[in-house]
């Protein structure tokens, strides 16, 4: 159990400094292919929380 919760703190560390590379991920996806607002906000949060959990995880094991 210590070890969820010592990931989910590194993880929250890293959502502010994750948000730039998920912009950029979700900027060059629309250029691929066309993607809605919607879409757009929802792909943006969603790798947002994944870049963070793999990089809390990182921290956590490395």
């Amino acid at each position: 159990m210590l070890e969820i919760v010592l990931t989910l703190v590194f993880s929250v560390v890293m959502l502010v400094f994750m948000a730039f590379p998920a912009m950029k991920i979700v900027e060059a996806i629309g250029k691929i292919t066309p993607i809605s607002e919607k879409l757009h906000n929802i792909l943006q949060i969603l790798i947002t929380i994944l870049l963070s959990l793999a990089v809390g995880l990182f921290l956590k094991f490395a």
